[in-house]
């Protein structure tokens, strides 16, 4: 429905005076070509003729055309029209309203009769095309058949079609209009759960609905949706289904249906609006089945440049647009005509008046162009109305008298009526009637409305309150669609993106070259040679190194025999099979580097050719390297370290436990020394880094690891974090858009960047990330639930992996526990790889080894479910990104239903750790033990907190429950460490021997072989204990007690240089043990030696 326009503009301006868009009529010229299959329709129809209408005015008609015997008719008609910003056929109209085709045929006449026609059927042309920047564009428009009677429908798919060409001289808008302008689009499909007051019996009722949308200045559009039919209960409705036309004049059902727009639905949980919820899915689905009102309609309206700012600006003032209803009784012509003197305020009255707010605060996330949910009916008041929505007044009632008037013209007309441009005339003197009508109704109405009183009007509003109440008691609510041409918040294109972030990383320098091609394979070549060569040496002086002479050659017999016997013992012990297999790799590598040879040879006689020439420069190139081994007199290189990626990641990660940075961060820069182009190096130093709160050195980090990879999503959100604590809000901003950009499926990076919008109190933004991340990882989830446990099978004999039980809340990236020994380590040994590596099914496999014991919540059944907050503490704990944790455990903590889980009580103890808060840390860990008794890592967190408080008795007893559960800690590492330390304190040398062979078996590392050594120093077993020691010394040679208590195993040994050796070493590493340093000082002294000063 329409407001009607006041009047109509001048023609014409000058070209100077404004855009020619916006100043003069542009002429749209629509022609029709031909009429496709029309036999298809009816078989038997002769002539035919098209008539063109356009917003209720007749265009014209075409003339008689003979339809050809394969269905064609070839009209070749041409009509116009104009239309102008704000005139008669406006942009809006341009918008909504399309070209309606009437094919009407000619039947044959009898003599001295008139000529009859009949309506064959319909077409319609959408002109949105010409409010997109098209000047031009052809359509080939179905044609549907008009029902013979106005009992029957056809809703069957076109057979026949229209070719329609549609053109104007230049585009209807300007390159600023069509930049900076937009279309919305409305669609109202249904109200569902409607009062029981709502009834197919009685007076025909015509149910509408109407949303205002914000325009320039005070004025607001609005878009209404009439004629919604009421259907009882009954099977839902069904999807896809087409949009409709808000058109009257339509006779050939299939003609209502717009081209190529379809309501699809979709999942509840999708949708944006209200009801979304899995407690309400059962209420959509039966109210989708009962009685309820369908419209189907889109309604749409060209947004200029300032009404698109307006809506913009509303939208973040208000958040809500009014979607009104209400029922108005549609009396027939001849009553109203016999009654008009009696029912003229009972014609204009609204009934069930409501109000849905609908929420378009998405419409403002970048990107965003579409949102579609469902949204509750309110009765409608004034004062609720403005604080919600800032609108003043009512479409309805301030156009009740207009609806009045003109709902006969809102009821789709019965077929027996046809919309031709000859009933346009007929057609004119009643309008001209209802006009003046309207007219003096109004007049009427504005006399009667000086004499009410205000009890009348507030019994009036009352009146509306008790009516719209019903829509409440019924919990009625509406579904619709609003979308956008354009995005009105334009999203930051991927390349911009890119194109920044390269910006602010520094330049490094180039990769060194690396010898690669024929040159390397060679090169391995002599080197695997070489190899062999000194293994067979070695096994040859192992044969026969004793029996060699000191001086002088040996016989060539005995050459011989010592060379069988070597070739049988390299034989019978596989050694020879192993020596052959290592020179394959290199042999295959010069095949392919230096022969080019990668295909099958095409004969024999090619391959044998090939294998002469490999072997003989085999031979030389083997002569050659035995010549360097055993000729060249080179420097023995230095000793390759033995020490792996992952002992190194173990000492650093042991250094951080006990305070000692320096150490630490000598490990982290072994690391990178090894390999500089890891990422995960550099994202652990600047881990590190944020540990000692060195924020510009862990973001130099950080750039450093994204420089090797600009599309790694932790390197892009560890810089946006950093980049917030430097306050270079900007440059965050980029990196967690773009991160979203990369991987817009990851949780963690939506869950950052609305904490990270939320610091910038930029609530929408923040909303609208959590949302997007809630939906994510419900569809997670949901995955994860399809897929069949296959770890059932295997639950009790599986060992639960660290990373994958530190926390009750179940998660595909569960990393929280893994600081939670003290306030300085939150990352345990086993959590190398990036937090995208522990996915899901490690937390399948887990879930049915904890799901028997009915009182444990590790396996989740008792607990609330994972929230994407808890995944960012998961990952910001691992980070030591504290700033962002407390924000992430203040949302976690605001979105439990009850009481907080156990996960959020141990993240929040280790940022108390972290700050040395040890009391309120206690207290957070009281509240773990009461939620989750049996949870490792709750008693584990809770031994360290009692270590740290140097209260070793509760520790102990925390420790070895902790080993007692059939699942292991997060960090079962450190659990046997001062477990072990306990028990040397305690001299229970026998159980501290056993819990650190347990550390030596699950991680090595200098700490646990110490504890082993110092126990058997201990228990009088001096080999073993040296041997432990040996072992520590090779993980760490920089350890003074590990030289101390070689120093003492030595002067018990009696091996006095030795004993010198270790003790100078030992202080010269600046032993700190006083105790130790006094018995080594005793010992020296009882045995004599060891001391050089002395």
């Amino acid at each position: 429905m329409e407001v009607p326009a006041e009047g109509k503009e001048s023609p014409a301006l000058p070209p100077a005076a404004a855009l020619p868009s916006e100043s003069q009529a542009m002429a749209v010229q629509i022609t029709v070509l031909e009429a496709r299959e029309l036999k298809a329709i009816k078989s038997n129809v002769s002539v035919t003729f098209v008539c063109v209408e356009y917003n209720g005015a007749s265009l014209g008609d075409s003339s008689r055309t003979d339809v050809l015997p394969n269905g064609t008719a070839n009209y070749n008609f041409s009509t116009s029209f104009d239309c102008s910003p704000d005139g008669p056929n406006s942009w809006d109209d341009i918008a909504q309203k399309p070209v309606l085709l009437t094919v009407m045929e000619v039947l044959q006449k009898e003599k001295r009769q008139k000529e009859k026609t009949a309506c064959l059927g319909q077409a319609v042309v959408d002109l949105l095309p010409l409010l997109q920047g098209q000047c031009s564009f052809k359509v080939l428009a179905p044609l549907y058949a008009v029902p013979p009677s106005p009992l029957e429908s056809l809703h069957s798919e076109a057979k026949a079609a229209l070719e329609v060409t549609v053109c104007t001289e230049e585009p209807l808008l300007s390159a600023a209009q069509l930049s900076n302008g937009n279309i919305l689009s409305v669609t109202l499909e249904a109200a569902y759960s409607v009062p029981e007051a709502f009834a197919t019996t009685g007076p025909l009722q015509n149910y509408m609905a109407c949303l205002q949308v914000p325009a320039a200045g005070e004025k607001e559009v609005p878009l209404f949706f009439t004629n919604g039919t009421l259907k009882l209960t009954g099977e839902k409705e069904p999807l896809p289904r087409p949009k409709k036309w808000p058109l009257a004049n339509v006779i050939a059902p299939g003609a209502l249906s717009i081209p190529n727009s379809f309501i699809v639905g979709g999942p509840y949980e999708d949708e944006d609006g209200e009801l979304n919820k899995k407690e309400d899915r059962e209420f959509r689905i039966q109210a989708e089945r009962m009685k309820r009102i369908i419209w189907d309609m889109e309604r749409r309206c060209y947004l200029d440049p300032t009404a698109a700012v307006i809506l913009q600006k509303h939208i973040a003032e208000c958040q809500c647009l009014p979607m009104e209803v209400c029922r108005i009784s549609a009396a027939s012509s001849s009553k109203r005509k016999t009654s008009k003197a009696d029912k003229g305020d009972e014609d204009k009255q609204i009934f069930f008046h409501g109000v849905a707010y609908v929420n378009v605060v998405p419409l403002l996330c970048p990107g965003v162009k579409q949102i579609r949910g469902a949204f509750r009916v309110f009765p409608y008041q004034d004062t609720e109305v403005f604080k919600k929505t800032k609108t003043q007044q009512s479409v309805f009632r301030d156009l009740r008298g207009h609806l009045s008037l003109t709902r006969e013209e809102l009821r789709t007309p019965q077929p027996s009526t046809p919309p031709l441009s000859r009933a346009v005339p007929s057609k004119t003197p009643k309008e001209d009637k209802n006009t003046k009508d309207k007219d003096s109704n109004r007049r009427m109405s504005s006399a009667s409305k000086v004499q009410l009183s205000d009890a009348t009007v507030e019994a009036e509003n009352a009146t509306y309150c008790l009516d719209g109440q019903q829509y409440t008691e019924a919990g009625t609510f509406l579904v619709m669609e609003i979308k956008l041409d354009k995005a009105l918040v334009p999203k930051r294109s991927r390349e911009e993106l890119s194109r920044q972030v390269k910006q602010m990383i520094p330049p490094r320098p180039l990769l060194p070259p690396r010898t690669t091609g024929a040159k390397k394979a060679v090169e391995d070549y002599h080197s695997r040679v070489r190899s062999i060569a000194v293994a067979i040496l070695s096994e040859y002086h192992e044969l026969f190194g004793k029996g060699l002479p000191g001086w002088g050659a040996i016989d060539h017999q005995t050459l011989e025999e010592q060379k069988h016997q070597l070739n049988f013992e390299l034989n019978s012990s596989g050694k020879y099979f192993a020596f052959k297999e290592q020179l394959k790799y290199a042999v295959v590598k010069i095949v392919r580097e230096k022969y080019l040879k990668t295909t099958v040879f095409e004969t024999q006689e090619q391959f044998q050719a090939f294998l002469s020439e490999l072997y003989v420069y085999l031979v030389d190139q083997m002569h050659v390297a035995l010549n360097q081994l055993l000729c060249e007199e080179a420097a023995s290189p230095a000793p390759v370290s033995q020490t792996t990626e992952e002992q190194l990641q173990l000492f650093a990660h042991e250094a951080e436990v006990i305070k000692d940075y320096r150490l630490a961060s000598f490990y982290h820069q072994q690391r990178l020394a090894q390999d500089q182009c890891n990422i995960q190096y550099w994202l652990d130093y600047g881990a590190f880094c944020l540990l000692l709160e060195e924020t510009t050195k862990a973001q130099e980090c950080f750039q450093r690891a994204l420089s090797l990879d600009p599309h790694h999503i932790q390197s892009l959100l560890l810089c946006g974090i950093v980049a917030t604590m430097l306050q270079h809000y900007e440059d965050a901003e980029i990196f967690f858009e773009d991160a979203c950009c990369l991987e817009p499926s990851s949780v963690v990076a939506r869950t950052l960047s609305g904490l990270f919008y939320e610091l910038q109190n930029n609530n929408i933004q923040a909303e609208m990330a959590f949302r997007e991340a809630k939906k994510l990882l419900q569809a997670q989830l949901a995955k994860e639930r399809s897929i069949p446990d296959a770890a059932e099978g295997e639950g009790g004999e599986k060992r639960i992996p660290a990373g994958c039980v530190s926390s009750p809340s179940p998660g595909p990236e569960e990393h929280l526990p893994e600081g939670s020994l003290d306030g300085s380590a939150k990352r345990v040994p086993e959590a190398v790889e990036p937090a995208q590596s522990c996915t899901v099914p490690e937390e399948d496999a887990a879930a049915p080894e904890v799901a028997p014991k009915a009182p444990s919540p590790v396996a989740g059944p008792s607990q609330p479910p994972c929230t994407v907050f808890t995944k960012a503490v998961e990952f910001l704990m691992k980070v030591n990104a504290i700033q962002f944790v407390h924000r992430a455990l203040a949302h976690e903590l605001l979105s439990f239903q009850g009481a907080p889980s156990c996960a959020y009580y141990l993240a929040l103890a280790q940022t108390y750790l972290l700050k040395e808060d040890l009391p309120r840390c206690e207290e957070c860990l009281c509240e773990a033990v009461r939620i989750d008794y049996v949870n490792p890592n709750v008693w584990a967190q809770k031994g360290h907190l009692c270590y740290l408080k140097r209260d070793f008795g509760e520790a102990r007893q925390c420790y070895e429950r902790t080993i007692s559960f059939a699942e292991d800690a997060a960090d079962m590492h450190f659990v046997y460490l001062r477990l072990g330390s306990i028990y040397l304190e305690e001299k229970e040398y026998g159980q501290a021997k056993q819990t650190y062979l347990l550390a030596c078996k699950n991680s090595a590392s200098c700490l646990t072989w110490l504890g082993v050594g110092i126990a058997c120093y201990r228990l009088g077993e001096l080999l073993e204990a040296e041997d432990a020691l040996s072992e520590a010394n090779a993980l760490n040679n920089s350890n003074a007690e590990v030289w101390g208590y070689l120093a003492l195993i030595c002067l018990h040994g009696g091996r006095q240089l030795e004993a010198e050796q270790c003790y100078k070493y030992a202080v010269k590493l600046a032993l700190r043990n006083d105790a130790l340093l006094r018995e080594i000082l005793a010992a020296q002294e009882r045995f004599g030696f060891g001391n050089p000063s002395l």
